[in-house]
């Protein structure tokens, strides 16, 4: 690729390609300890002053008119839809259905459970949280879909109240709100509008969790306030593997790598293959469609900084590559798509067959698109109705079952150094206290 942004190509069994594979798999090592004061000093001023200091980092941050109110509860989500162009609006539609019915079927699986043994009855109770905050991005671009794709497993989930922080909010997103069932719009972006949603404040509420994708100030954010709420994750930059064997047409490949590649300077649009022309014909691909395409400066920068193209023996290596990377987006390009799909065992989401863009999966497809990045498959998942409920378990003894179970429950508790514990079964076993 002469002229442009070429994917660093590496062939297994080389140093090269052993060094950046194991950059690649420290690729969620942010740079959050680099904003971490400035974000601090956001989130005291915001704890202590509240709407005053929130008006102060809106006015400096994000400027632009003060909006009349911080929440709105009557945002004009439904006029929104019906003054949007109508491909626009019936994509939205259609979007909050199937997202809809996707999480409705993975709500039936969350279902709390009871049962009685020996004369104590154990279970698990399901309860959604009461309220959520969804971030939801502003700045090079508006993100109607993340509304979508956090706020409806929410209102699947039965949250009460689903507040979204979104600074000067566009129609698109106004509707999305609508059509997700969120209840209110903070018009607020950053550090600054996780810490209200986060504390609270004279007019924002306090949250049970924060989700949704940011920028590096929000995830610092996020990060720092986890503890005072929960949170879904700290989002790092987009990424996608696309895992291609001879088989794969090039130009679906190169157009994958840089469906993530326009998001973010930051982002990592990866190939893994065991063809070394398929390599040579991507590079070239990839050439003639960032030629053309608007968001050429951010995907070029990308493609030149954080794209690879890692080529691998056999497909064997294939799957490999893909379970130690463990990334956000997998693309599958190969024969038998779906038995090397099931045998990816880490990723976010697995996209399976050269007709399945990662694109459906942003907009269309069901699942949520909010998932984790850098490596955080190994242990993350997908956001989901799970993310909005809580459990708490139930216990009820039987006064004989307290009676077999009691001199274990003292022997532990003394092993522990616990008297109190053991004396708390003894005062209601032992006669004569």
């Amino acid at each position: 690729m002469t002229g442009g942004a070429a994917l660093r190509a590496v062939t297994q069994g080389t140093a090269s390609y052993e060094a950046l594979l194991s950059a690649l798999a420290r690729r969620g090592e942010s740079d959050l300890d680099r904003v971490e004061p400035a974000v601090r000093e956001i989130l005291a001023a915001v704890r202590s002053e509240g709407d005053a200091a929130l008006t102060r980092y809106v006015s400096r941050f994000e400027k632009r008119p003060l909006p009349k109110a911080w929440v709105e509860r009557d945002y004009g989500g439904e006029a929104a839809l019906r003054c949007l162009p109508k491909p626009v609006a019936e994509a939205l539609i259609e979007a909050a259905a199937r997202i809809r019915r996707y999480h409705e079927r993975q709500a039936q699986a969350l279902g709390g459970f009871e049962y009685t043994e020996d004369g104590v009855t154990l279970g698990s109770r399901v309860t959604p949280l009461a309220r959520v905050g969804v971030y939801a991005p502003g700045g090079k671009a508006r993100y109607p879909s993340s509304v979508l794709m956090c706020a409806v497993p929410a209102q699947v989930a039965g949250v009460e109240d689903i507040i979204v922080a979104c600074p000067d909010t566009s129609p698109e997103v106004r509707a999305a709100c609508h059509l997700a069932g969120v209840h209110a719009l903070l018009d607020a972006g950053g550090a600054q509008a996780v810490a209200a949603l986060a504390y609270g404040t004279a007019s924002v509420p306090r949250v049970d969790k924060i989700v949704g994708p940011g920028n590096i100030y929000v995830a610092a954010a996020k990060r720092l306030v986890f503890g005072e709420v929960d949170i879904d994750s700290i989002a790092g930059p987009s990424e996608i593997l696309v895992v291609a064997d001879e088989t794969a047409d090039p130009v679906l490949v190169a157009a994958d790598l840089l469906s993530q590649a326009e998001h973010d300077e930051a982002a990592y649009p990866l190939l893994v293959t065991n063809s070394t022309r398929l390599v040579e014909l991507v590079q070239a691909e990839l050439a003639r469609q960032l030629s053309d395409l608007p968001r050429k400066a951010i995907a070029e920068v990308s493609v030149r900084n954080n794209g690879a193209a890692l080529l691998v023996k056999d497909r064997d290596g294939l799957i490999a590559v893909c379970n130690q990377l463990a990334a956000e987006h997998v693309a599958v390009h190969t024969a038998g798509a779906r038995e090397l799909a099931d045998r990816i065992l880490r990723a976010g989401a697995i996209f399976v067959g050269a007709m399945t863009p990662e694109a459906a999966g942003d907009y269309l497809a069901g699942p949520s698109h909010v998932l984790p990045t850098g490596g955080a498959a190994r242990y993350g998942a997908p956001l989901g109705v799970y993310d909005f409920v809580s459990r708490t378990s139930i216990i009820a003894y039987e006064a004989a079952a307290l009676l077999e179970q009691g001199p274990k429950i003292t022997a532990f508790a003394r092993a522990e150094g616990l008297e109190a514990h053991a004396r708390a079964v003894e005062f209601r076993t032992v006669s004569g206290r």
